[in-house]
């Protein structure tokens, strides 16, 4: 079968690899659509932080089931997607039920090798029926979980007052679930497509450009000086981080979504006198690849406009490097194989 390997930051090479063998508590799937994520595109900058090379990059799937071993949750033929973040059941985070965050975790494409193949082995318990969505939207289900856990984890309340920084497809994530939590929903990005789009297909946000030099006094209009409840970033930017501080109200919550491999500078005092919180969210759970795929199929998240781009996998080593240029106006990437 083919496989296209991230070998070295920038460089991309297929290769020719056995049929997987099905193992004890695993499954064997066929690839059938494979978005590409920021994790992807970091690694092959050379950016991302948990990554080593080489490494077979690629986690947010649709695929058809093709072998398992005993489980009576699933069919051969049936299409699923996957929770690409494997997990050994037994650390803290796991007996506490964030295996999202489990000591020991193995993402695919990233700590192991991921999906870019025409056929995968995963864990059995990794499986997620499709309920019936079809591929396109399934490949989507993976990152709209990650904007899904993060506003379940900062607990946005209705009438809340959320800024989201990076309106990329994790940031479309956070702010179609802070939406439907009732917040009121502000976004800000540099890249002026991104605006236009939020402008073009949400309903009830408010865009502001980054680049604007009067963003804070914006801003403390916007919410009439009270500043952000529930600050969210989603450009994994050390100066976009570092900058948000200052949009956070006393008693705030700030939520890293993104992730950089700096360190984050913040001042004590400022960030004392207002009992902020800062946390961070990682990944998302099953319960929240459940809630997208049950909210995509009511209509209430409208994710296909997000596709912009399909590319074949055939052809995805000589057309990667474009989806790095502003220029091509990527919102969300998907392989067909």
């Amino acid at each position: 079968m083919k496989v296209l390997t991230c070998t070295t930051p920038g460089n991309l090479e297929y290769s020719e690899k056995a049929y997987p063998d099905l193992m004890p508590g695993h499954a064997i799937i066929r690839i059938k659509r494979i978005g590409v994520c920021g994790t992807d595109l970091h690694a092959f900058e050379g950016t991302q932080p948990f990554f080593n090379y080489p490494r077979v990059l690629g986690h947010e799937i649709a695929a058809e089931l093709i072998a398992i071993d005993e489980n009576a949750d699933f069919r051969i033929g049936d299409t699923v997607t996957i929770v690409p973040y494997y997990h050994c059941g037994q650390c803290v985070a796991c007996r506490n039920g964030k295996p999202n965050c489990c000591a020991s975790l193995q993402v695919a494409g990233v700590h192991v090798d991921g999906a870019m193949a025409q056929y995968y082995a995963v864990p059995s318990y990794a499986l997620v029926h499709s309920n019936g969505l079809r591929d396109d939207l399934l490949a989507l289900v993976e990152p709209l979980a990650i904007g899904a856990h993060a506003v379940r984890r900062a607990g946005v309340g209705k009438g809340e007052s959320v800024l989201v920084i990076g309106a990329g497809p994790i940031g479309l994530g956070v702010i179609e679930y802070a939406c439907i939590a009732g917040g009121r929903v502000i976004v800000l990005d540099v890249l002026e497509h991104r605006l236009k789009y939020c402008i073009d297909h949400l309903k009830d946000v408010t865009t502001l450009d980054a680049k604007d030099p009067d963003t804070i006094a914006q801003i403390r209009d916007i919410t009439g000086g009270d500043m952000i409840d529930v600050v969210f970033d989603a450009t994994g930017n050390l100066a976009a981080i570092n900058n948000a501080f200052q949009y956070m109200a006393h008693g705030g919550r700030f939520v890293l979504v993104g992730l950089q491999k700096g360190s984050i500078s913040v001042s004590h005092p400022e960030f004392h006198k207002r009992e902020a919180t800062l946390m961070s969210s990682r990944n998302a759970t099953k319960e929240d690849f459940q809630r997208v795929i049950t909210t995509l199929r009511e209509g209430r998240v409208k994710a296909e406009s997000y596709i912009t781009h399909h590319l074949p996998f055939d052809g995805l080593k000589d057309s990667f490097t474009s989806l790095l240029n502003p220029a091509s106006q990527v919102i969300k990437a998907l392989v067909d194989f």
